[in-house]
């Protein structure tokens, strides 16, 4: 197995300061408009020559977005409520996923699971790796150098810029996705939602919380 298959415990301190390092992206960088005009002034141009027909590229782009995080929360939701289901989703997430219906695409995805002791974060340190299948296109920031880069090294310096600050505690794991292993973040359920249904509980589970820079409040 090599060093990009496997999760990294960073439970230790840095003996160094951040003040110096490379600030994550948010969202989206800018100049993304001016881009947008350039890829609208090809699109035409592909068009008028015959290269393309009209409504194709927005068709395939409508058909690469429709997965989205809503399929990610609804196995979350599902493990929420049936023990049973999240076991199964943690030994195998692919064939857990089949029995909701769900397909994923890519070749393995791994479920771990957050509690009081544990906190996962998932990366890909080489590209940009991400299980589309269910969660979407991946956000600016998940495959930005700085991003990349700095979750392996300094995995809590980069959550407290998402605002989250792990107990000293607990222990961060954080997973490097690869071409043949995806990973998704089964966050803990929160309190005050014993009442809740599942498709309530779907309603709370956000792409950043499955890929682990968020936590899922307590509900009021």
């Amino acid at each position: 197995m090599s060093d990009h298959d496997h999760a990294h415990d960073h439970d230790h301190d840095h003996g160094h300061g951040h003040d110096a390092h490379e600030p994550l992206v948010v969202e989206d960088d800018a100049g993304n408009i001016e881009g947008q005009i350039l890829v609208d002034a090809l699109q035409t141009l592909l068009v008028e020559r015959g290269l393309v027909f009209p409504g194709e590229v927005r068709r395939e782009i409508e058909r690469l977005e429709s997965p989205g995080a809503h399929l990610g929360a609804r196995l979350v939701a599902r493990a929420w409520v049936d023990d049973d289901y999240r076991r199964r989703l943690l030994a195998d997430g692919k064939s857990a996923a089949a029995e909701l219906g769900v397909g994923v695409g890519e070749a393995q995805l791994i479920v771990v699971e957050n509690d009081a002791t544990t906190h996962n974060l998932v990366c890909c340190t080489l590209c940009s790796c991400y299980p589309r299948s269910i969660l979407g296109q991946p956000p600016a920031w998940y495959i930005s150098k700085a991003y990349r880069s700095r979750a392996a090294r300094e995995p809590r310096a980069v959550l407290e810029e998402f605002g989250l600050k792990v107990p000293d505690e607990a222990r961060v794991l954080v997973h490097d996705s690869n071409a043949d292993m995806r990973y998704l973040v089964l966050p803990q359920r929160p309190a005050g939602s014993e009442a809740m249904s599942e498709d309530q509980l779907a309603g709370l589970v956000t792409r950043d919380c499955m890929i682990g820079v968020s936590v899922v409040g307590p509900v009021s």
